[in-house]
């Protein structure tokens, strides 16, 4: 009996404390990513075709203009990641439809994404891998 006892209060033991307070926070790092993102998803290729195909979702590339011309998804819309807060705005019309940022960084589609969702934008993703892995999976690129 009083073993039972003794494991029921191992948490609330002063010595077992700081072992508590450690995995409380792991687990709040671990997901803290997916609070912090609200509504952004974020997809592979093969789920943004679908979008594409399917939804009419919008491509939105935040990506810089040297890279954007380097190459870019068919009938994207360009706007770098550090004009959106001024120029989401212009994306007004699409806050119904399903919007893909595509990037080459996560901390620029991740900012971008944010600033979408709290303008009420809510069918917001994200492609995993950005413009690599739609280049790694040989999907069309277009240069201007």
């Amino acid at each position: 009996m009083e073993a039972s006892l003794e494991q029921s209060h191992f948490l609330l033991r002063v010595e077992n404390l700081l072992f508590v307070i450690a995995a409380v926070v792991s687990a709040l790092m671990l997901f803290w990513p997916m609070l912090s993102r609200r509504g952004t998803k974020e997809v592979d290729t093969r789920a943004a075709i679908k979008l594409i195909n399917h939804e009419d979702a919008l491509v939105l590339d935040v990506r810089d203009d040297s890279d954007y011309a380097e190459g870019h998804l068919p009938n994207s819309t360009h706007m770098p990641t550090e004009k959106i807060e001024e120029r989401w705005v212009e994306l007004k019309k699409f806050t119904e439809r399903p919007i893909v940022i595509i990037y080459t960084s996560g901390i620029r589609s991740q900012h971008a994404s944010k600033v979408l969702y709290k303008n009420g934008f809510k069918k917001v993703h994200n492609l995993m891998g950005g413009i690599d892995a739609w280049k790694r999976a040989n999907l069309p690129i277009v240069k201007r």
